[in-house]
């Protein structure tokens, strides 16, 4: 706990036993004042409930933490759990505010049964979002700093929260995308490899396509002065596919970081001197 949290524990432990003290001392009160009885009552109850899910959390952080204290390891289960103890905290404020003004939550959610599912259905798509969202934080597929590819979008995801994923893009733009999508798209996680590599591809015209040995001495001069480039793993030259028309080559380097910012001034420079390439052979 930072210790933000643990002043914020610390005093709900505090107002917990005054409160639960004040129901024995002040019974008589309590019974003459309807209003305020419900009102503690409701605050008891919230209380109550927030302090067993923060020490709840407490726990299960700790014993995960100590379980993979000297492994490499993703935190995806850490950011669940605090997730879950969100959901928790919320719906227990639900219930106290209604204990408060004097509703039966049992007797109301009973009553509601009808509406609850109509509520449901209207909003079928933001529930299983956030379904989405709790499998994705208990997975170990990904996690918070992977770089991933899902669609046509790609970047660094910056946050997983209960209603999409937070990706920064190549430009530096924050993406939203649903939870739901990442069980409906092909998604790639380029980080699961612990590897820098950058593959670019480019096509050559057939009758303007070259061998591969002379592109890696065309191509020699800007991996030898790129410092974001790791020169001990050298780099990769071959072709990738070839067609009726054209040629396609791949080039593999590999960069001293995964930083998106390095990854997209690499392409870029190898892009560039993929152009200037295709100018001096037409």
């Amino acid at each position: 706990m930072t210790k933000a949290i643990s002043i914020s524990f610390i005093a709900r432990i505090i107002l917990l036993i005054a409160l639960t003290a004040s129901f024995v001392q002040f019974e008589a009160f309590y019974k003459q004042r309807e209003v305020i009885r419900n009102m503690a009552y409701g605050l008891n109850t919230f209380l109550t409930a927030s302090v067993l899910i923060s020490i709840g959390h407490f726990i299960l952080v700790k014993l995960y933490n100590s379980r993979n204290e000297h492994q490499i390891v993703r935190g995806n289960f850490v950011l669940g759990i605090t997730r879950v103890a969100t959901v928790g905290n919320v719906f227990f404020i639900i219930v106290s505010v209604m204990i408060a003004v004097g509703i039966n939550p049992k007797d109301f959610i009973t009553s509601m049964t009808i509406v609850a599912m109509a509520i449901a259905v209207i909003f079928r798509e933001y529930i299983t979002n956030m379904i989405s969202g709790l499998i994705i934080m208990f997975s170990d597929q990904f996690s918070v700093g992977d770089r991933i590819k899902i669609g046509e979008y790609q970047g660094k995801i910056v946050d997983i929260t209960l209603a999409n994923l937070v990706v920064r893009d190549e430009d530096d733009d924050a993406v939203m995308i649903p939870n739901n999508l990442v069980f409906t798209a092909t998604l790639v996680n380029k980080t699961s490899q612990k590897s820098n590599k950058i593959v670019v591809k480019f096509e050559l015209p057939v009758d303007h396509a070259v061998a591969v040995e002379e592109l890696e001495e065309y191509f020699k001069p800007l991996f030898q002065d790129n410092p974001n480039l790791d020169h001990g793993q050298g780099f990769l030259v071959k072709i990738a596919d070839l067609g009726k028309d054209y040629v396609k080559y791949k080039v593999e380097v590999s960069t001293i970081s995964s930083s998106n910012r390095i990854h997209q001034q690499v392409q870029s420079k190898i892009l560039n001197e993929v152009l200037q390439f295709r100018g001096s052979v037409n």
